[in-house]
């Protein structure tokens, strides 16, 4: 499980989308407010990559976030 610190207020981006590169996993915040990115090594995420991409997914969802998977 990734440990998710200093994500921006979902009431103000409640659109979170993440898309899976080759080298990280990127976190796109939209919303009422001005978008912001964040970008996750994928290093730092260990074993399947795919598997971390739909785990972050399900815990943005459980934050509060309305959650895209990009392409």
């Amino acid at each position: 499980m990734l440990r998710l610190t200093g994500l921006p207020n979902a009431a103000r981006y409640p659109i979170a989308t993440v898309t899976r590169g080759e080298d990280e996993i990127l976190i796109h915040f939209g919303g009422l407010a001005e978008e912001q990115s964040m970008a996750v090594p994928l290093k730092y995420v260990g074993g399947d990559e795919e598997a971390a991409e739909l785990r972050l997914l399900a815990q943005l969802q459980e934050i509060g976030y309305s959650v895209r998977r990009g392409k």
